[in-house]
């Protein structure tokens, strides 16, 4: 139960948090400034909220988006005018593209202060809408409880979405407030029994694919799946960048779509029919000359068997009782052996984080070019969950690892993630260790932009050398920063290490521990 002051009535933002807790959100990420004072005040009356302190939007639009994603439930945001709220798009981006429930409320001048257009005066609503499904904007003190609970309700619509609230600041500090009675949950979409009966008569045939991803990753979904291919030899393949895959040892292995087009041809090359269950049909991350966007081979059939606002865990089942109804699906063995000794390479690492890897830990992978081989060593370690970089918007691993070891605090996450991007929303790690989160970092250093160094020569650019304009462009090097000194200073402690053993040992010592760690990995960068 929500237990506010005993007042007649109260002010917009304590009507309007307890009316989200009363919802259901009883976690929100913050940057706040000015505006949201009040709403700050009310995490004082209105102690069922729990406020998490991020020191840049950016980390807690990212970090509300992996705690959404891990508990099933909405997580809310909140940001400062139109420039937090620009600072913490790219994360919402992910969070849209993920289909992610997530309320995003945003202060705003108040009202009879908008006229003097005032240095941080911006069209939130516009930039709202280029990442959220519903945007709506407080009117009244008296109607915040109710737009809460309507914006809570919006972030389940058409299968997940980012709502945003924006709530003046007259609003928030007026009188006049009162909690709202929640809304009933979003229902999902039941199968349609057509697309199951139209999907078995694909999957009897030789060469089905099945492509799954949002929804249909869960636990529950890969077994219906597993059982699925093993009674029709339909192969398994995720999406490329999934936003919650339960995998692992025990669990139905499945292939990761390439993130390279043509590598991502050639694995569905001869497929007589395409399901999606979750998944949209598959198409290249950039244009390219000479290769075709569109990854679905010719010949190929599209068979949409559930979208994301669909249950694709029940329709699974239910194309499974169709046509595995006595089969069994195959595990994959724990089988992740610790790598020989020697220098550390991309592969080794890859292998140790596997060979360490807690049953029931939590991935976040933002491993970018390591990630090819990531996955396929993850698939015979321990039983875990991976989240992955949905929208390509990279700065989403510190945020995602402070997010999900909120949500599942009972569970070890590990952050494999790529040093270029890591930049972007480092400032994570002072969140993990205010609020000495078990997150264990495996940064990755190879002093550069590697992604983009194969990817000059993938659009016809050419080759930089690393000496040359172009190649200044690509390095991390000169200087090179110091991830161990970067996370110490933000009080989380800090080894480096170059070999095999000292990964190995380096990770025990982080999983042994309570709170944040990072291991920063020296790799050979690529070309």
């Amino acid at each position: 139960m929500v237990r506010l002051r005993r007042a007649r009535c109260v002010r917009g933002a304590e009507a309007l948090v307890g009316s989200l807790v009363g919802a259901g959100v009883d976690v929100c990420f913050m940057n706040p400034g000015t505006s949201e004072m009040h709403f700050v005040q009310a995490l004082d009356s209105v102690p069922e909220m729990r406020g998490v302190l991020t020191l840049f939007e950016g980390v807690a639009t990212g970090a509300a988006d992996a705690h959404a994603r891990i508990t099933g439930r909405p997580a809310a945001v909140l940001l400062h005018l139109g420039p937090g709220l620009g600072n913490g798009i790219a994360n919402l981006h992910n969070a849209r593209r993920a289909g992610t429930p997530l309320l995003c409320v945003v202060g705003a001048h108040a009202t009879d202060h908008v006229h003097h257009d005032a240095p941080l005066q911006s069209d939130i609503t516009a930039l709202a809408g280029a990442v959220s499904g519903w945007v709506h904007t407080c009117g009244h003190t008296r109607d915040v409880a109710d737009d809460a609970v309507r914006a809570v309700a919006a972030t389940t619509e058409h299968g997940g979405q980012v709502a945003t609230l924006v709530l003046p600041a007259d609003v928030s500090w007026s009188e006049g407030g009162a909690l709202a009675p929640a809304l009933p949950a979003a229902l999902p979409v039941p199968p349609a029994s057509s697309r199951v009966a139209a999907a078995a008569k694909a999957v009897r045939e030789p060469g089905a694919v099945i492509l799954l991803g949002g929804p249909a990753l869960t636990a529950a979904a890969m077994d219906a799946a597993g059982r699925i291919a093993a009674a029709t030899g339909a192969r398994l393949i995720v999406e490329t960048f999934p936003r919650l895959w339960d995998t692992g040892a025990g669990r139905p292995r499945a292939d990761k779509l390439a993130y390279f087009a043509e590598e991502a041809l050639a694995q569905l090359e001869g497929a007589s029919s395409l399901v999606l269950a979750g998944a949209r049909a598959p198409v290249s991350f950039f244009g390219y000359p000479g290769v075709p966007g569109d990854l679905v081979p010719d010949g190929t059939a599209v068979v949409g068997l559930a979208d994301a606002a669909s249950d694709a865990a029940a329709a699974l089942e239910a194309l499974a009782a169709e046509v595995a109804p006595d089969a069994v699906a195959e595990p994959a063995p724990h089988d992740a052996p610790e790598p020989a000794p020697g220098p550390l390479d991309v592969a080794s690492l890859c292998a140790a984080v596997a060979a360490t890897l807690p049953e029931g830990a939590i991935v976040i992978d933002e491993a970018l070019t390591a990630g090819a081989l990531l996955a396929p060593a993850l698939q015979t370690a321990a039983p875990h969950a991976q989240l992955a970089l949905t929208g390509g918007a990279i700065g989403q691993g510190p945020p995602a690892a402070l997010g999900a070891a909120i949500a599942a605090p009972d569970r070890p996450v590990v952050a494999v993630q790529a040093d270029g991007s890591a930049l972007y929303t480092l400032q994570a790690l002072w969140t993990q260790a205010r609020e000495q989160l078990d997150v264990t970092t495996v940064l990755i250093n190879n002093s550069a932009y590697a992604i983009l160094r194969v990817e000059l020569a993938r659009t016809g650019a050419g080759e930089a050398a690393h000496s040359g304009r172009a190649g200044r462009m690509l390095t991390l090097a000169d200087p090179t920063p110091d991830f161990v000194a970067l996370a110490t200073g933000y009080g989380v402690p800090a080894r480096r290490v170059e070999t095999t053993e000292e990964l190995l040992d380096a990770l025990r010592w982080a999983q042994a521990e309570p709170g944040p760690h990072l291991v920063e990995a020296i790799v050979p960068a690529l070309g």
